[in-house]
């Protein structure tokens, strides 16, 4: 594997900062935006949220994100829990309509050791797998081939749930709401 030494960077990794467009959590202030295409926010309920993950491991690799703040999974209410089960539930049958994947991953990261880049604010990954979608690129030449473009997996996904029973599409340009 190669290794850039960029020394540079460690100004930008320590910043007080860290988004300036962003005054607290981007989980929980991006849904209060009303930009859900922008913010990549495809489908939601009264108590979590369906949200493309930027840097993908696969097409279709989206994040269930509860609306309550906390990185403590024994912090959510029943209430809660029970939403963003039901939510979960429909994104795997958006998920099947729209990319056919033989399987799924799916799992949280909890906690600074966990490896999550966001650890105060748990979210569920959910990642479409297909037979031989490993290969050697990531192996050997330390690369990973995106095949589908955000903006396509938005469309595709939106439009599988909104096909759902017990769904409203709203527009294009906004999250299909759920009905648990």
């Amino acid at each position: 594997m190669d290794k850039i030494f960029a020394p540079w960077r460690i100004e930008w990794i320590e910043r007080e900062d860290k988004n300036p467009d962003v005054e607290k959590c981007i989980f929980c202030e991006f849904p209060e935006r009303g930009e859900d295409r922008e913010h990549l926010i495809v489908a939601q309920n009264e108590y979590a949220f369906v949200m493309l993950n930027n840097y993908p491991y696969n097409p279709g690799h989206v994040m269930v994100i509860p609306r309550v703040h906390t990185g403590a999974y024994e912090d959510l209410s029943d209430e809660v829990l029970l939403g963003h089960a039901q939510l979960k539930t429909r994104t795997f049958e958006a998920m099947t309509t729209a990319f056919d994947p033989d399987g799924f991953n799916t799992g949280l990261n909890l906690g600074s050791g966990s490896g999550g880049s966001i650890e105060h604010h748990l979210h569920t990954h959910i990642v479409p797998r297909w037979e031989g979608d490993t290969n050697f690129m990531p192996v050997i030449g330390d690369t990973k081939v995106i095949v589908q473009a955000v903006e396509e997996t938005y469309h595709r996904l939106h439009t599988a749930f909104a096909e759902l029973d017990d769904t409203r599409d709203i527009g294009k340009d906004t999250a299909v709401r759920v009905d648990s």
